[in-house]
Formats: structure tokens, sequence, C-alpha cells
């Protein structure tokens, strides 16, 4: 599938645009389109309840409760009061509660929002059935994909202006609609293909300023933002939504999206460890700091968004030296079992059923493998430099769990190996990373068994090849992992 390159400010564009993971995106008559994630369905942080004023009317205390009773979204019970009650504007006011509502009206298919309670809601006492935690797994590794957020000004029907940041990521800038073209004397409006323009705001020469800004001054303008996932044991392709507008909140959440990312290698997609664990969303009672309308600082108690990641850190710092192990063992016992070792040392193979234990491959397999390892920590000064774009070495490697094919010398299999963690350490070194560096990395990365590995290989290989046009982000790469978690 081709990748989406982010759009122009009208979402078309000219040439070929180089798009995340380094495909290329093609433009189609629509145009090129921001990566989006489809939403079926939305989880609300809260809920709302009638105003002080609002509570005195019988009749809307009548439609409030019967809407909710009735599983109705508050929008809906906000337009039947706005009907039943004209005179009453704006009935309705947003309350802080410690769980989540989920109602039928907020999802394409109401049923997805049964499920989700059937499956993960709980009564703590009240006898009431709600949401106070369940668990979420994000589909994208950028925590900008799936925490989209942005300063916005809605109108009564439309997004009026918003923050957009510049390709760079330093200016930010307010956007808006272009105006349609005037029509000409006794014509209609001018038709415009793919929707409207978006422009800069012509105030303030197009800049996002909150403290020049007549909108944000008047609290029309707010931050706001949402949590895109999908919950475990809900069979829909479409992700679902869960909006914030507290800073606090995804502050908290972008430092765990980080720190989660940093340990697992740039990953914060999918369940976080070989036990599936998933993320779980909940709230916390904690005090927040705001500025009163006397320009006061005080503090007040609220119920954050908390995003939890209940899993060991150090088995996110070591997820693949078990599995790399484990497929040290198994080809090596693939190769006694064909005839290619021998001696009295014993390697233990892990199976479902247990343990067994089996002959140690050939003096033959271990000298290459020893040959190997010497060959790739020797100095890179003494190797020739590698070019910064290298194809490595292909063989004819088994996957993982398969034997090594039938009839091929098991040190043939070892000075492949060794060519391979050549290969990766004359890459390292091009790229500005010496030998005794990049092996403290690898090993702290993949584990003791990685060169001989195949899987240990293959990671160190998908690791590296991004970097090839980026020396200098790979020195940092290695920097960081060997200092910052030291």
């Amino acid at each position: 599938m081709v990748a989406m390159a982010q759009s122009k400010a009208n979402g078309q564009g000219g040439g070929l645009v180089p798009a995340a993971g380094g495909a290329v995106a093609i433009p189609t008559l629509l145009g090129r389109s921001a990566q989006r994630i489809p939403v079926g369905g939305r989880i609300r942080a809260g809920i709302k309840v009638l105003t002080r004023r609002a509570a005195e009317s019988g009749q809307a205390r009548e439609i409030y409760d019967a809407g909710v009773a009735q599983g109705k979204g508050f929008d809906a019970i906000e337009r039947e009061l706005a009907a039943a009650l004209p005179d009453l504007k704006n009935p309705l006011t947003p309350k802080n509660v410690p769980y989540f509502t989920v109602r039928g009206e907020d999802f394409p298919n109401p049923e997805l929002a049964r499920q989700i309670m059937d499956l993960y809601a709980e009564d703590r006492g009240d006898g009431v059935q709600r949401l106070y935690r369940f668990p979420v797994v994000f589909p994208a590794d950028a925590w900008q994909n799936v925490m989209p957020h942005e300063l916005v000004t809605w109108t009564s029907s439309e997004r009026r202006f918003w923050s957009e940041y510049s390709e760079d990521g330093q200016t930010r800038y307010c956007k808006t609609y272009e105006q349609p073209p005037a029509p000409g004397a006794g014509r209609r409006v001018v038709r415009i293909f793919g929707g409207r323009k978006v422009t800069l705001r012509a105030e303030n020469n197009g800049l996002c300023d909150p403290e020049s800004c007549a909108e944000y001054q008047g609290k029309k303008c707010n931050l706001s933002g949402r949590f895109i996932f999908f919950v475990p044991g809900i069979k829909s392709i479409s992700a679902f939504e869960l909006p914030t507008n507290s800073f606090y909140a995804m502050q908290a959440a972008i430092e765990k999206f980080q720190t989660i990312g940093f340990m697992r290698g740039g990953r914060i997609s999918g369940f976080l460890d070989g036990q599936r664990t998933p993320f779980y969303i909940s709230k916390r009672l904690v005090e927040v700091s705001r500025i009163d309308e006397e320009g006061r600082p005080t503090r007040v108690a609220q119920w954050l968004i908390e995003l939890e990641a209940p899993v060991d850190p150090t088995a996110l710092l070591r997820h693949d030296e078990d599995l790399d192990a484990l497929e040290l063992r198994a080809a090596d016992a693939a190769n006694v079992l064909q005839g290619h070792g021998g001696g009295t040392s014993t390697v233990q193979v892990v199976s479902e059923d247990g343990v067994i234990e089996v002959a140690s491959p050939s003096p033959m397999v271990e000298q290459a493998g020893e040959r190997g390892q010497r060959s790739s920590g020797a100095s890179t000064a003494s190797r020739p430099a590698a070019p910064a774009r290298v194809e490595p070495a292909r063989s004819a490697q088994p996957k993982r769990g398969e034997a090594p094919l039938a009839g091929r010398p098991a040190a043939a299999d070892a000075g492949v190996e060794a060519k391979e963690v050549a290969w990766l350490f004359d890459a390292a070194a091009a790229l500005g990373v010496d030998a005794e560096s990049y092996e403290r990395y690898a090993t702290k990365r993949w584990g003791q068994g990685w060169k001989k590995a195949a899987g240990g290989r293959k990671r160190a290989l998908e690791d590296i090849t991004p970097f090839q046009d980026d020396g200098a982000g790979f020195v940092e790469k290695v920097k960081g992992e060997l200092e910052v978690w030291a």
C-alpha cells in the first residue's frame, strides 16, 4: 500500500513526495491527504448535567432523565431541551466524574457500545455498571497520530480557526477556510472541487499566538485532543476515540508514550510484550493548578485521564533476548540432529512440553562462530570504509523454526553468519560508530546471542538500515541507548 504524505494547504500537490518509511506518495485525483485512522465510535471522558437554572424546570428534568435512561447522547438531550424550552440557553454543563461514558448514539453501530460495557464495565458498590478502566492498543507508533491535538475555535456548525505547525515543526500557524469565489452577475456560487481550500488566517500574519488572540482570550479557542485506539475483544476495523481538553492529561500521556517508545525501539503500537499486555486507560483524582479570573493561581481537584502501562520495564528493555537465545539453541539442536555436531556438552531446547537436552554442535561450528565474532569485533581501521548505502550478503537462511537446508555444511552457515555480522560492523563504522560501541549497543538491544541468532542479525539490519543517510542520527541513537539507560 502506498503511504500518503502530508498534504499541502489545499490538499493537492505536484511531484512525488517521500512519505514516512521511505515510501513515495503518488498524486491522485483526490490529492494527498494526511494519514488518518478511521474512527468508528467515541468514548466520552465525563457526563453533562442540568445547570442550576435548568434543574429548576420540571420539564427539563423529565427530558434529561428520560434521555439518560434511554442511552441517548448528551448532544441529543441538549437538542431536545432546546426544542422544548427555547428560552433555556445552554441547559447542560460538563461534570467531571471518575468514570467514562459509553452510549450507543456515539457509535455508528450501537452494538459496539454494548460490547464494551459488557466486557469492561464494573460495579463499584453503587449498584450501577460503569466504565472505570479499560484496555487499549494503539494502531501507530507516532504518538502524534494516536493523540492528535490542536487549538481550535468552533462555531455552531463547523471548525472556524485551528492551529497547525509548519513542516519543520518550529512555527505554529492559525488556519481557516478560504471564502468561496464570488459569483458573477446572475451566476451561482462557484463549485469547489475537493472541498474548501485551507489558508492562513489574515490576522496576526497567520501566526497562532494565544496571548494576542481575541478568540483564545475570550475562551472561544481551546486546546482539543483525542486518543485513538482499538479495544481488545471488540471486533471493529475502525478505531475508537476518547476526546479530552486536559493539557495535564495529554502532557502526561506524551511522557508515557516517549518512555515506552524509547524502551521498545520506537514502538508504542500493538501489545507491549509477548504476554499480550495492553495499555490501560483509567482516571486519577489529582490537584491541578489554574489561574482564576483575577490572575491568581489556585489548585482544584480533577479526575484526569490516566494512561497506564502495567508491564515490567526491564522486560521491555530485553524484549527480544529470550527469543534470540531460543532461536540460537534451536538452530544448534537442528545441526546436531542432522549429523553436523558432536561432543559431550549439552544444549537445552525449550518446547511447550518441557526441556529437551541434546548434544552441542561440532567444534567446527563453534570455531567458525568465534572467528566471525573476532572479525566483527576487530578495529574498523583494518577494514576498508563501507559505503553509506550497501546491501548485505543475501543468504538462503532457514526461517525461524526450520532446520538448515539438507546437504549444506554447518560451516557454511557459520560463514554466512560471519559475513553478515562483519557487514553490520562495517555499516556502523561508516555511520560513525566504532566497533566497541556498536558491540555494546547491539548486545544491550538484542542480548548476548544476537550475532549467532538469525533473528538477532535480522533485527540489527532492520535497525541500521533507516539510518543509511543519517549518520549523526544513528550516532545519537547509539549514544542514547548506552548513556541514558546505562
